[in-house]
């Protein structure tokens, strides 16, 4: 089994799950999992974690992210983006300045009312699915943060730029609210996600790049393995007297653990490895115990 994972560019077309699908297809493998879903017509960074790593998944799904985004001002859709059903067409009387400080207004926390199309559920059904039916359901603001926007380039009525968010944004909104901020409406054109985390897009690989990898057993190559997504955590080695205590997933003691004088604070996580690069897991310190508690295992290479 594959443990580890795999930044793909997901190309236009394909959504999220279908990545997962030809993955499967190409590995063998059904343990797959994505971090994050994006449109059918986006493309850029998807994560894919393999075996193991499908435990990390929530976590790269929390992760920062970076987009790359071109809307057309003057324009609106139902999808808030060009591939849905022109309910309007306006003028176009903004300056590129006006464009800019509307922009700007953006940056920072706001609440963001997520779009009709999205996957989002309401009372078990996607809201996509209601929306195709000719249903609109009220939906709460969600609270996001929007950390840095830059405008790229302003060729009236294009407008492109690359925005830096929480987990949780729908660019498509935000192009769609700064349409309605500059009384004129805007469509999401094209979306890039260049970042997801510390994955970025320079380092991805297509899906016919990962089949012919597979082909030439050389797939390991490319999988990030687990432990690279705790380089921010001390590492803590156990000892040969501590190793069936890991093994079984219980408590470690200080006298478990190759502490080196290291002193741990209380509630610090630790990336807790075996003297031959095992990876047992994240382990937090539990002050009142004097002991060291298992948050997540893995158990593997």
């Amino acid at each position: 089994m594959y443990n580890g994972v795999i930044n793909i560019y997901k190309e236009p077309g394909y959504t999220s799950h279908d990545v997962v699908a030809k993955l499967r297809g190409i590995t063998g493998q059904k343990k797959i999992g994505h971090t994050g879903t994006l449109d059918p017509d986006a493309e850029g960074v998807l994560c894919v974690c393999l075996g193991v790593a499908t435990r990390v998944c929530d976590m790269l799904t929390d992760a920062s992210k970076e987009y790359e985004a071109r809307f057309l001002l003057g324009v609106t859709t139902d999808t808030q983006d060009m591939s849905g059903e022109i309910l309007k067409r306006s003028e176009v009387n903004v300056t590129t300045d006006e464009v800019r400080e509307c922009i700007e207004g953006f940056i920072g926390e706001i609440d963001q009312i997520p779009p009709m199309y999205s996957a989002l559920k309401h009372n078990g059904k996607k809201l996509y699915e209601l929306a195709r039916a000719g249903i609109e359901v009220e939906r709460k603001p969600r609270h996001i943060t929007i950390s840095d926007i830059r405008i790229m380039d302003i060729d009236l009525p294009h407008v492109t730029m690359r925005v830096d968010c929480s987990k949780g944004t729908y660019i498509r909104t935000l192009c769609h609210d700064i349409g309605l901020s500059l009384g004129c409406g805007a469509a999401m054109e094209h979306l890039l996600r260049v970042r997801v985390g510390g994955f970025e897009v320079k380092d991805s690989i297509r899906l016919s790049e990962a089949e012919e990898l597979m082909k030439q057993d050389r797939l390991g190559e490319i999988l990030i393995p687990v432990t690279r997504l705790f380089d921010n955590l001390e590492t803590l080695r156990v000892t040969p007297s501590g190793k069936t205590r890991a093994d079984n997933g219980n408590l470690l003691s200080a006298e478990d653990l190759s502490l080196h004088n290291y002193s741990p604070k209380p509630d610090e996580e630790f990336k807790i490895m075996g003297e031959d690069g095992f990876f047992y897991g994240i382990y937090r310190y539990i002050e009142r115990e004097k002991a060291f508690k298992p948050v997540k295992m893995f158990l593997c290479k």
